[in-house]
């Protein structure tokens, strides 16, 4: 994105990138939960996985943006890792009690 100066096709494709990573995300914890079980200490600590809903609406919200504002696409993009940022502890309480 850098080289292009943040050109539209360069943003959106990142995004993509992104979504599909969020995508493999979600998708490993489904996997995750239906192995271990609903009632399992790992389905009790993820919850609704607000965080990981919350990205994949992001990021599939930034891709069409970036058509119109690539520098909008890139906003969306780094609210994603900043919510990323702020530690989560569900699953280190959910373990310690």
């Amino acid at each position: 994105m850098g080289e292009n100066n943040f050109a539209t096709v360069p943003v959106a494709v990142y995004g993509v990138i992104l979504l599909f990573a969020a995508i493999a995300y979600y998708i490993l914890t489904l996997t995750l939960i239906a192995h271990h079980g609903q009632r399992s200490t790992l389905a009790t600590a993820i919850g609704r996985d607000a965080k990981g809903k919350t990205s994949l609406f992001i990021y599939s919200l930034a891709i069409p943006l970036a058509f119109v504002k690539p520098w909008l696409g890139c906003a969306l993009y780094i609210l994603v890792a900043v919510i990323w940022l702020i530690p989560d502890r569900r699953i280190e309480k959910t373990l310690n009690s």
